[in-house]
């Protein structure tokens, strides 16, 4: 900008006039000269204006540069501190971290040993609950073989002292109820004042003592409560036999009758399988009987028919008689015949006769055993008659 204005004044310098009598012409020249001139002035002092406001806007961003450079510098000295903030809290937080470390492997071999603790302890439980079942089983024996009248006495006694074991440890349980509450408030506002003075590693160790304590009430509520049990178990219990001899004795007698009693069962079996047999044979005995009756009733079916037959001829025979149609000596003959046959048939079904007997007492004596023998084939059931039957018309039909 300076050596513009330099120039510029070295043209104004030349349009200058060096003589005063010029001419008209000259002086129209110098108006225009002195107008140029003017406007270069003009455009002079609005560059020196420009000049300035650029000058200062120089100042104010020098200003800002320096202002800027300070503020970097304070931004720095800051991180810088930060920086080293954050080391010595990486530095505490790992040496936090190792303390941890070390505390949650103490806490797992805490943990292994009480848990090695708790399989010895269940397993010995589990072994005095078996003994214990074992003695139940003796006791309800005993219990089972004492008279009814002594058990009578027991169970109202045991009732009793059941109601004042009970009272005493609904006692005993809101008596620890109020001290763990009493304790769990006076932990609770040291926890806090620790809190507030320690900080973050003090509530930590705080948080651990708590976990702590509430463990250990635990663990002393759990050891309580089967110390209170053991109490109900140290009372030795009542017994109706005092002496072994006794229960011996008792023994001896229940053996004799058990005795006495597989005697018993081994008559009873015997005349079981007495009765058995018997029953057997009689079975046997009456399939027989029955099938004997059957081929009687067959027989005399074939013999009643036959009777029948022979009487249809009689009929005619002594209808023809009747007409005169034949001599008294033909009809002695045919009667003779006719005995004859009847004393057949008496011999079949009846048997050998004792004495002489005619021949109608013959038929009554055949009419009476066909009575019978239709009883008898009454009894008999029909299935077994339906298939005798059958049989009889088979072999009527292969004759």
């Amino acid at each position: 900008m300076k050596i513009m204005l330099h120039q510029c004044w070295i043209v104004l310098r030349k349009l200058k006039p060096k003589d005063p009598n010029i001419d008209k012409g000259g002086m129209n020249e110098y108006v225009t000269k002195k107008r140029e001139l003017f406007l270069l002035e003009y455009s002079l002092a609005v560059k020196k204006g420009e000049i300035q406001l650029l000058e200062q806007m120089a100042a104010e961003e020098e200003a800002k540069l320096t202002r800027a450079e300070k503020f970097l510098e304070d931004d720095a000295i800051l991180f810088e501190e930060f920086l080293k903030e954050n080391d010595k809290n990486s530095v505490e937080a790992i040496k936090i971290a190792e303390q941890e470390t070390k505390a949650k492997l103490e806490k797992v071999a805490e943990i292994k040993k009480i848990t090695s603790k708790m399989v010895a302890i269940k397993s010995d439980i589990s072994k005095y609950e078996d003994i214990l079942k074992e003695y139940k089983k003796y006791k309800e024996f005993l219990l089972m073989l004492s008279p009814p009248e002594w058990q009578e006495k027991q169970r109202s006694k045991s009732r009793h002292s059941t109601d004042s074991t009970n009272a005493e440890k609904d006692e005993k349980q809101t008596e620890k109820i109020k001290k763990n509450k009493e304790r769990k408030t006076a932990e609770g506002s040291k926890r806090g004042e620790k809190r507030v003075a320690r900080g973050f590693l003090s509530s930590r160790e705080a948080r651990g003592s708590s976990r702590q304590s509430v463990k250990s009430s635990q663990q002393s509520s759990k050891i309580s409560t089967p110390g209170n049990d053991s109490s109900d178990y140290e009372e030795d219990p009542e017994m109706f036999f005092k002496e072994p001899q006794d229960l011996l004795n008792l023994m001896t007698e229940l053996e004799e009758q058990n005795l006495s009693l597989i005697q018993n069962t081994r008559e009873t079996e015997e005349a079981l399988e007495e009765f058995r047999q018997n029953a057997e044979l009689t079975r046997k005995n009456m399939e027989s009987e029955s099938k004997q009756l059957k081929e009687q009733i067959d027989i005399m079916t074939d013999t009643i028919q036959r009777e029948k037959e022979r009487a249809a001829d009689l009929e005619m025979k002594a209808k023809l008689f009747s007409f005169g149609q034949y001599k008294p000596e033909d009809q002695d003959k045919t009667l003779d015949t006719l005995s004859h046959k009847v004393e057949e048939v008496y011999h079949c079904c009846v048997g050998e006769t004792e004495a002489n007997l005619t021949t109608l007492q013959m038929l009554t004596a055949i009419e009476e055993k066909l009575g019978e023998l239709l009883e008898n084939a009454d009894m008999i059931p029909k299935d077994q008659m339906s298939i005798a039957e059958r049989a009889k018309e088979k072999e009527r039909r292969m004759r």
